[in-house]
């Protein structure tokens, strides 16, 4: 199981994704829309949104879980498939439909840490705030996805060319 490469793509993969939980995908410390939210900060991370109040320290931090949420429950469900999909080394076709599902899932995380990033920080008066490594760690488990479903494909091949010369 270990010598074959897509296994390997395959952790690469859990592993960016474990990290990408987490890390902050988004943050701003500036000024909002509103006269009460001017100097606020804000943390957008896989499981929630952190917002300070103005003039407050980080103990009073108010979280936010939904709709911040479903980034991390995609993320978890890509991990999930991935673990399954190495698991299931004997089974190609299966492995290759469950990457190609999985792709979906890390698909999901790319575009709801894109999009509620993007809200936030229109949300902002300077508009702006950084990107931190939750928002890029899911880019690079997709990349590896790819590679594994790649190599998966490659060995489904050889198999069946093989089997046709016997």
């Amino acid at each position: 199981m270990w010598q074959r490469i897509q296994t390997v793509f395959l952790v690469i993969s859990i592993i960016a994704l474990l990290v990408s939980l987490v890390m902050p995908i988004w943050s701003a410390i500036g000024h909002g829309e509103t006269a009460e939210s001017i100097e606020q900060s804000q943390i957008l991370t896989p499981f929630y949104l952190t917002t300070t109040p103005p003039g407050q320290e980080a103990k009073v931090a108010v979280p936010s879980y939904m709709p911040y949420s479903i980034t991390a429950m995609f993320a978890v469900a890509a991990i999930t498939l991935s673990i399954i999909e190495i698991t299931k080394y004997r089974a190609r076709v299966t492995q290759m439909k469950i990457g190609a599902l999985n792709s979906f899932f890390l698909v999901g995380v790319l575009l709801c840490s894109y999009y509620f990033s993007s809200q936030l920080s229109k949300s902002l008066i300077q508009g702006g705030g950084e990107y931190g490594p939750g928002m890029w760690l899911p880019g690079i488990s997709v990349l590896a996805n790819l590679l594994a479903n790649r190599f998966i494909r490659k060995d489904e091949k050889l198999v069946r060319d093989s089997n046709r010369l016997r």
